[in-house]
């Protein structure tokens, strides 16, 4: 089945990628999927350095996908000192499935394909000392509501796109989310988007939102965070005074998604953000 689903498409790096024929959305375009995920989510979060640290890391990984980011964080991280726990959440093993299929075009998975049989099988696996790796099948807006789960130091968010999966970024689910951290936790959320409307929505929901490094053809991407000071480049007040003139800043929600300005109502929502009153 996942063969009708997906195709193995070239990209300008050089490198091979998976596009959803449905949609035709290219998982990490232009650079590949292992550059982009080191550079995107395992470089800019530091995870090296916070797992070379005492203590636990726990990190989310939500959108499995073809396992790019998962594979390239349990790469990165060779000799933990810390506890780290990598959940990976799906509610489709399809394109993973194809990507194993396809190692050989893909590359980056073929020293992995026995790893991940035995995560698909058993849903954890111990992948070294200090490093066990989780998989969780389902919706994430409900597998992250489980009460065994605890709050994470680091989300990789990697879902489709907001124009074929709507849901996943939505206001009411940012908010959820949002809840979901512990404040004494700092807590990164990295992701692909450079989307004013997204940045809207991260920050109405309580999340504190800064410029992310750039990535393939995008000069920046978006971080965030429940903690103003884990960001390096939050978005200041000179940038919320431009969102009025944005054609694309309405929040997304789960019973709309106009592209278009932001309603007055929401604007003093968002100027009124601790964000901008700390960040002058």
């Amino acid at each position: 089945m996942s063969q009708d689903l997906f195709e193995i498409v070239p990209l300008k790096s050089g490198f091979n990628s998976l596009r959803l024929r449905e949609n035709n959305e290219t998982f990490h375009p232009v650079i590949g999927p292992a550059a982009e995920a080191s550079i995107l989510h395992v470089q800019q979060q530091k995870l090296k350095e916070q797992a070379d640290r005492p203590g636990r890391l726990l990190i989310w990984d939500v959108g499995l996908g073809a396992a790019a980011n998962a594979i390239s964080i349990l790469e990165a991280l060779q000799n933990p000192l810390a506890e780290v726990e990598l959940h990976s959440f799906d509610k489709t093993l399809d394109p993973l499935y194809f990507a194993i299929q396809n190692a050989e075009a893909l590359q980056y998975l073929l020293p992995h394909r026995q790893l991940l049989s035995q995560l698909i099988d058993s849903k954890m696996v111990q992948v070294r000392k200090n490093f066990r790796w989780h998989f969780h099948l389902g919706d994430f807006r409900e597998q992250m509501l489980r009460s065994d789960l605890e709050s994470p130091h680091s989300i990789i968010y990697d879902p489709y796109s907001a124009r074929g999966n709507q849901e996943m970024w939505t206001l009411e689910h940012f908010t959820s989310l949002r809840k979901r951290l512990d404040d004494d936790r700092a807590c990164l959320l990295t992701n692909y988007t450079r989307s004013t409307a997204i940045r809207c929505t991260l920050l109405m929901a309580g999340f504190y939102v800064g410029v992310g490094t750039a990535i393939g053809e995008k000069e920046q991407s978006t971080i965030a965070s429940n903690q103003l000071a884990a960001l390096d480049h939050p978005l200041s007040r000179s940038w919320l005074r431009v969102v009025p003139a944005s054609q694309n800043a309405n929040p997304i929600r789960e019973s709309t998604m106009q592209y278009g300005p932001m309603a007055l109502e929401d604007y003093r929502l968002l100027n009124a953000h601790p964000q901008f009153r700390l960040n002058a």
